[in-house]
């Protein structure tokens, strides 16, 4: 597959890569076991995906430990991200946002034991903590760097002030975003000064949370525990006025003997040649899906017709629920 670089760092990753948090968590109940997730996440590396994403509140905790497991056999063909950023209580339980240097500190220590490696090759901060300036952050990320615990620091849903301030102390590789055709927000300020700072993309939900495959319509019932019954987005009314969306990918897939969730992938891929989308699957087949996506080319009359159809649609529904909204760094 396709490398791409995500920032001037010389950080190298597969075009496409794998976001691991649907194997620990929201998306409803599991159906496969552990054994089944650690041969999806080594048939990826055998197909060409060398970026893995996860988090230590991913479970809490547990999704590392998958991941280091499943990759440990090829840890030197594959880039591993995770993330800090969240606080615990005695239960293990996240409790709210902590980016203190201190608590940074012991969640790399965390995160390293779990994943069984002796660096991170992408430390995110996963949430900006309004309490801690960004300045304190990536100082304590440098300081890991130098110690050779981390080797490239990365922000997730940052703005672009903190952006700034925060590559100003220390290089930020990527950053980790939702965007795709049913949230272009990036678009306005965040890709532009990416573009400025040599900063990687790295948009997660890359398919809507599996809205743009075309597999979840207005008729969907979502199962206990997962996410989605839970944001406005997803509401049965903001499905049903979103089709749209599905429909406009359906048409270029169609042209290309393709599926509407390779043309949202392809599309990103499209955009900026330091884009790397990391969708997620618990599903062999799935996997394939995404991937084929690498190997299609949308030619520029398909780009002008998903821009010019897309522009006309509005989408419904907030991605987010209002708690989690307030989470995000303007």
């Amino acid at each position: 597959m396709e490398k791409r670089d995500l920032g001037t760092g010389g950080l190298k990753v597969s075009a496409v890569g794998f976001g691991c948090m649907g194997m620990s968590q929201s998306y409803g109940p599991n159906p496969g076991d552990r054994q089944q997730m650690i041969a999806v996440l080594r048939a990826a590396v055998e197909r060409g995906v060398t970026f893995f994403d996860t988090a230590e509140v991913y479970g809490p905790f547990v999704n590392e430990e998958l991941v280091g497991e499943a990759l440990a056999p090829v840890r030197d063909q594959v880039v591993i991200a995770t993330k800090f950023g969240f606080a615990f209580d005695a239960q293990g339980r996240q409790s709210g946002l902590s980016s203190r240097p201190e608590h940074v500190k012991r969640a790399v220590e965390g995160s390293l034991r779990r994943l069984g490696v002796d660096t991170i090759d992408l430390l995110y901060q996963h949430r900006v903590d309004p309490r801690v300036p960004i300045e304190d952050v990536a100082g304590t990320v440098k300081e890991l760097i130098e110690a050779g615990k981390v080797h490239h620091f990365g922000l997730s849903e940052a703005g672009v002030q903190t952006i700034r301030r925060a590559h100003a102390v220390q290089p930020v590789a990527a950053l980790q975003s939702e965007y795709s055709l049913w949230w272009r927000e990036p678009e306005a300020e965040i890709i532009p000064t990416l573009a400025e700072l040599g900063i990687g993309l790295v948009p997660f939900s890359p398919l809507g949370k599996g809205f743009l495959t075309g597999t979840v319509t207005a008729t969907t019932s979502f199962e206990a525990g997962d996410v989605r019954g839970t944001i406005p987005r997803f509401s049965e009314e903001a499905r049903a006025a979103n089709q749209a969306v599905v429909d406009l990918l359906g048409r270029i897939a169609d042209a290309h003997g393709a599926t509407p969730a390779q043309v949202a992938l392809a599309w990103l891929l499209a955009q900026k040649p330091w884009i790397a989308p990391i969708p997620g699957t618990r599903r062999l087949d799935r996997l394939a899906e995404n991937l084929a996506a690498a190997d299609l080319e949308l030619t520029g009359d398909d780009l002008a017709q998903i821009e010019t159809a897309a522009g006309q649609i509005e989408i419904h529904g907030a991605r987010y629920p209002e708690h989690l909204e307030r989470l995000i760094d303007r």
